[in-house]
């Protein structure tokens, strides 16, 4: 049964920081490209920033420079390092594969928000 289990979120102020875990079980995760997403109230969900299983990296122009996306093959985990964060940022933020429509399941999410 594939899962995720996300946690970190939390509220901070403009230009604070944060770090994102997530959990992963239930596939091949050293073999499997991971993804955070986020999803703010109203508006669809979107893909944050992804790491390949040899650790190459991809962000969305919206953080590039402010977020990174790691991982540990060991543990099964993914983080993200969220720093400079901003109003906008303000999302509940998901980690998934990618593409995530592979396993179509979620997990609960954590929530990020960020006071101006």
């Amino acid at each position: 049964q594939v899962q995720f289990v996300e946690s970190g979120g939390g509220l901070v102020q403009t230009g604070g920081s944060l770090r994102l875990s997530c959990a992963a079980s239930g596939f091949t995760f050293s073999s499997t490209v991971m993804s955070w997403y986020r999803q703010a109230l109203g508006k669809e969900r979107d893909v944050v920033a992804s790491i390949t299983s040899d650790g190459i990296t991809k962000y969305a122009d919206s953080v590039k420079g402010r977020f990174t996306v790691s991982r540990d093959n060991a543990k099964n985990t993914v983080a993200l390092q969220m720093n400079t964060l901003k109003p906008e940022d303000t999302a509940v933020y998901y980690c998934n594969v990618r593409p995530s429509s592979i396993y179509n399941t979620w997990g609960q999410g954590t929530q990020v928000t960020v006071s101006s």
